[in-house]
């Protein structure tokens, strides 16, 4: 049988702690999710401002097929960061952006697949794969968010 823990004032405050994290967290992790995204969108409406654009018109071009290329594909890029940054910020609409920002993930991360012996000639990474990579915290971050826009929730349990 266990035995209940003594409430010190350290257990307290940890307690405390946990339980604002668990009230608080994935708000702070969908906020900040969102100005990201909007940056990064924002960035694309300004020709030659954003360090993505010719990727981003690569990756556009090679996913669509060459129906979409060009400058066309940085602006439609810009305008789905955009709506995916404003729907994490506002926290309204929050499904139908989450099935938008899983295509907007897989965009993201196939230059690695589309153009691997661009992104890591001779076996090693290149800014732009390492550009395409540090996207996987973007994954993981979308993951939890939407795990709680479906139901999931954090809890304080005793240890």
């Amino acid at each position: 049988m266990r035995q209940k823990r003594e409430a010190t004032p350290v257990r307290r405050a940890e307690r405390q702690a946990a339980s604002w994290l668990a009230t608080h967290s994935v708000t702070a992790l969908r906020i900040s999710l969102g100005l990201v995204i909007l940056g990064f969108g924002v960035l694309k409406y300004v020709p030659g401002a954003s360090p993505a654009e010719q990727l981003a018109m690569r990756t556009t071009d090679a996913l669509t097929f060459g129906i979409v290329n060009g400058q066309l594909a940085v602006v439609g890029t810009a305008m789905v960061e955009t709506v995916i940054g404003l729907i994490l910020l506002t926290g309204r609409f929050m499904k139908p952006g989450m099935v938008i920002m899983a295509g907007w993930l897989a965009g993201i991360l196939a230059p690695v697949v589309l153009f691997p012996s661009e992104m890591f000639p001779e076996g090693l990474p290149t800014l732009a794969a390492q550009y395409v990579l540090k996207d996987i915290i973007l994954v993981a971050a979308s993951m939890v968010v939407a795990a709680h826009v479906l139901g999931a929730r954090l809890r304080v349990t005793d240890r």
